[in-house]
């Protein structure tokens, strides 16, 4: 038997360490070569860490939330004497095998001289507490009086079904609490739970307290009559959605500030407080706020400037796409200049979004909505929208800001004006 010590691998230039976010495998658990060990993130992106060997974990180095710089020990393996160490899978994941530093991710030590392992966490610690289910099965079971934690799962990855509620409520039965039939009366709850911020959450929770802290905000909102806008959407549309795809407000929003931040450059830019310096760019580099199962994040579409409506929608939707399924890299979650953000039909009437911190401005999109609007003395149903926008009072004064807005207003109702260079 051999003891194989297998190290944080180094994930890339300038990562000096890593936020452990989950752990797939428990001690005393068998595992095979290139089976995912553990979640880890860097910056926004998550990074999956690949075995390199066959064997039975002995004990992990870490847990959930922990911080671990690269070369610290990641995951003790027992190995088989027979059983040969990969030392760079194919395939095996970012690091393995690449740099000096991954190549040296996997240290031999044996058995006999391996000592004592670190302090082994009990089998539940180092997954998540929080049962891992949908919505409806979340609900069903509210309904039904069950604890998530108490109903075995039988999904991928340790995910609750429906199928398991159902032979949960035949071996046991089922409470049936509050939300079930009328008149049963409500019983009280004494219930919680603890959710640890961790990975992405922890992520989202520091860069939105450092913002605020950074920078003070003010907030300019604006409404806007995008009835030409949705109309010219919509012939877009019909004559060219089947061949070069479906166009949503966003690449015409897009444009609109492609447009405006030639006419006021300060806003399309990144403050560096510590050195004094504001670095206004020529390039349009738009984070994307994106909601994820993880939380949020912001993609960056790059060089906005240079793409027409179809090329923007295709780069959003990839990107989205990517951040939503957690392949974003590093560099399509960073250096933006300037971000958009919505709640699409959930957007409200106004909203406070805080600026992408180095940048000093960040446009907020609501909703569209059919409201009654006094025109030419007569009242009629227009498609209004607001924009909710911030901006960093340090280098933007309030009357840039409104002149900004007040350009993409102009832009965004009479949208022929996109078109006009």
């Amino acid at each position: 038997m051999t003891t194989h010590i297998i190290k944080m691998p180094d994930l890339g230039e300038g990562i000096a360490e890593v936020e452990l976010v989950a752990w797939r495998v428990l001690p005393g658990e068998r595992v095979v070569e290139d089976q995912i060990l553990a979640d880890v993130m860097t910056d926004k992106a998550t990074v999956e860490i690949p075995s390199p060997v066959v064997g039975q974990v002995l004990a992990l180095g870490g847990e959930v939330g922990q911080v671990l710089a690269v070369g610290a020990e990641l995951i003790r393996i027992e190995v088989q004497a027979q059983e040969a160490v990969s030392p760079s899978p194919a395939g095996g994941g970012p690091g393995w095998g690449q740099p000096p530093q991954a190549a040296q991710a996997v240290q031999a030590v044996p058995a006999t001289q391996a000592g004592q392992p670190p302090s082994q966490p009990s089998p539940r610690e180092g997954r998540s507490e929080r049962p891992i289910a949908s919505p409806a099965v979340r609900r069903r079971a509210w309904e039904l009086g069950i604890a998530l934690q108490q109903v075995a799962a039988t999904g991928a990855g340790g995910r609750i079904m429906q199928a398991d509620l159902d032979a949960h409520v035949a071996a046991h039965g089922a409470v049936h609490g509050a939300g079930v039939p009328a008149g049963v009366r409500p019983v009280q709850r004494h219930d919680e739970e603890q959710i640890p911020v961790v990975g992405l959450r922890r992520r989202i929770a520091q860069k939105m307290q450092e913002s605020k802290r950074r920078i003070p905000h003010f907030t300019y909102v604006e409404e806007v009559d995008v009835t030409e806008l949705e109309a010219l959407r919509a012939q877009l549309n019909a004559k060219w959605g089947a061949q070069r795809g479906h166009l949503t407000l966003l690449p015409l929003l897009v444009r609109a500030m492609v447009l405006a931040v030639r006419e006021f450059p300060q806003i399309n830019a990144r403050f560096d407080d510590e050195a004094g310096v504001v670095t206004r760019h020529g390039a349009v580099h738009l984070g994307i706020a994106t909601q994820t199962d993880a939380g949020l994040m912001v993609p960056v579409l790059r060089h906005a400037e240079a793409k027409d409506l179809w090329a923007s929608a295709a780069e959003v939707a990839r990107l989205a796409q990517a951040a939503r399924a957690g392949k974003a890299t590093r560099d399509e979650l960073t250096g933006s200049t300037l971000t958009i953000t919505s709640l699409g039909a959930l957007g409200g009437i106004v909203s406070t979004p805080v600026i992408n911190h180095p940048e000093v401005a960040i446009v907020g999109v609501n909703r569209i909505v059919e409201r009654p609007v006094l025109r030419n003395g007569a009242v009629v149903a227009r498609q209004m929208m607001n924009l909710s926008s911030s901006f960093d009072h340090r280098v933007v004064d309030g009357v840039d800001a409104a002149q900004f807005v007040q350009a993409l207003r102009g832009y965004l109702e009479s949208p022929t004006t996109l078109f006009v260079e």
